[in-house]
């Protein structure tokens, strides 16, 4: 059975690194889906992965259905934008 890896991307220079070593790392037991979230697939299956997956920012792998753990470890949220004097005066 295949090991099933979807990345999600911006379709960007960051991003574009971390495709890139998931590509010369995957064998052939691998099958790679990508999901360019910039452009958006017409079916919105990309979306509704995101969402499914928890998806909050990009470079994001995720591996027979699971987000890998180093791909939820940011989120950046309203009360760390205030901690950074953003909103303040």
């Amino acid at each position: 059975m295949k090991r099933q890896i979807e990345i999600f991307t911006a379709g960007c220079p960051v991003c574009e690194p971390v495709v890139q070593l998931v590509k010369e790392t995957a064998g052939k037991d691998c099958e790679i889906t990508f999901h360019n979230l910039s452009e958006q697939c017409e079916s919105k299956i990309c979306v509704s992965k995101m969402k499914e997956y928890g998806v909050t920012r990009v470079p994001a792998i995720a591996v027979n259905g699971r987000l890998l753990n180093c791909c939820t470890k940011i989120e950046i949220t309203k009360d760390d934008l205030v901690k950074a004097g953003i909103g303040s005066y």
